[in-house]
């Protein structure tokens, strides 16, 4: 399950995503916003966090303006990382060499055609693993305050 959330400036990019997913059978939960109206990010950005944590989810996508409050606010959640993708090699590269379990898209930066390209590309992408993985278990160790 792809757990999405977006607030006003990243909307019209979830529902372009949401779209994608509901066409491909790939199930998902929608943590809203459900329309444009002003909306704070860090409560959706946590409750999509939280349902990776959690094993409610395997992967995120959040929207907002440029990605960049969205991927703040869900990596002060142990064990996630998020990051901000402009670009198809970015995306791509996030999931092969970072293992990023959510990816942050802005909606004032990107258009909808590039975010559901993204977003295949995200959830099609394995991880590399090997020398990878070291540098991931890295990032989890500073999590924990032991780097």
């Amino acid at each position: 399950m792809i757990a999405l959330g977006a607030d006003h400036g990243g909307f019209l990019l979830k529902e372009a995503i949401k779209n994608y997913l509901a066409t491909e059978n790939i199930a998902y939960k929608d943590f809203g916003t459900f329309d444009e109206a002003s909306i704070d990010y860090a409560p959706i950005a946590a409750n999509v966090a939280h349902s990776i944590i959690n094993g409610e989810a395997e992967r995120g996508i959040l929207c907002c303006g440029t990605g960049i409050g969205m991927s703040i606010a869900a990596n002060k959640v142990q064990g996630i990382r998020a990051s901000v993708c402009t670009n198809a090699f970015c995306t791509e590269m996030t999931r092969r060499h970072n293992n990023a379990n959510i990816l942050c898209l802005g909606g004032r930066v990107i258009d909808e055609k590039q975010a559901v390209e993204f977003a295949k590309i995200f959830l099609e992408t394995d991880f590399d693993g090997g020398r990878h993985q070291r540098r991931v278990d890295e990032i989890s160790a500073i999590e924990r305050g032991e780097l």
